[in-house]
Order: C-alpha cells, then sequence, then structure tokens
C-alpha cells in the first residue's frame, strides 16, 4: 500500500474508523517488524483523530516503557497501577477517562492533557503493553472509540 492515508474528516466518528481500519490492516499486511507496525497505527490515528497525543507503552523489566508515538514528548517508564496506564495494566481492561484531572494519581506527562483513553495489549492472555491516547478537549473518548480501538490493536502481531 503506498503510505498514504485518506482522511476523512466529515463523517462521524464510527464511520471515520471504519474508514480508517483497513487502511491499518493495509500498513500492517507483510511487516513482521513490531515497532514499525506500532509507528504507523500512532501515525495514521494521529493524521485521522488530531489527537493532542497517541503512542504505545511496552511492559519490559517490571515497568511500561515509552514505545512508538505521536505528539508532545512522554513519560519514559510508568510503574503497574500509576497513573491511567499503569492502571489498565493493573486492571487488565480498557478505562476511559473524561476528565484527567479527577483520575486519581494520574500522570501529568503534558499539562494540555485533557481526557484520556487506555488499552492494554493482551498476548498470551498476558497485559504486554497498552495504547494510550490524550484529548485536549474533555469528554472525548466513549465507548465508539474503546469499540474500534479494541479492533485496532487485535492487529498487532507481536509473534513475530
Amino acid at each position: 500500500m503506498a503510505e498514504d492515508l485518506t482522511i476523512i474528516t466529515s463523517a462521524d466518528k464510527e464511520e471515520q474508523y471504519r474508514s480508517l481500519i483497513p487502511q491499518i490492516e493495509a500498513l500492517l499486511f507483510g511487516e513482521t517488524y513490531l515497532i514499525a507496525n506500532l509507528a504507523n497505527i500512532c501515525a495514521a490515528l494521529k493524521e485521522q483523530f488530531k489527537w493532542l497525543w497517541v503512542g504505545f507503552y511496552l511492559v519490559k523489566d517490571g515497568k511500561l516503557v515509552l514505545a512508538p508515538f505521536q505528539g508532545p514528548v512522554a513519560c519514559t517508564r510508568i510503574a503497574k497501577g500509576k497513573g491511567v496506564c499503569g492502571a489498565a495494566w493493573e486492571q487488565a481492561k480498557t478505562l476511559i477517562v473524561p476528565n484527567v484531572d479527577e483520575f486519581p494519581g494520574h500522570i501529568v506527562c503534558s499539562s494540555a492533557s485533557r481526557s484520556e483513553i487506555v488499552l492494554p495489549l493482551f498476548h498470551n492472555n498476558e497485559v504486554v503493553g497498552v495504547l494510550d491516547a490524550d484529548s485536549e478537549n474533555l469528554a472525548q473518548f466513549d465507548h465508539i472509540d474503546a469499540k474500534y480501538l479494541e479492533q485496532i490493536i487485535r492487529l498487532i502481531n507481536f509473534n513475530e
């Protein structure tokens, strides 16, 4: 596939995801290098949705360690249970935070972040990382984002 995306902005959020997912599938097709695939997923999501920050953290040596992302510089290591990312890792579930200032123990990597969604990445029934997205808007993320982002992260192949 050419490295260009078809970005649609006139449609609702669900239609934007439905347009983007096949393009992400095409970007990942035939590529076995995990980091390249994570980088392209971040770029595609950032281009489509213009979120403040979107990226991955991968579990390494008992911490979440910064992996490919798009946006301002970020926290490099996050402990299990700390902040939204660490909580999603510990609880092994998607967390949607409408207002990060109201989340106990929120880690401020960017003062511009107002809302967040974090989804755990599973491999062999174990959390091996998270996908994190931050917005400058309150209540940016909802069940629609969770549904489609979960579809996107299921496309990631950790076996290569």
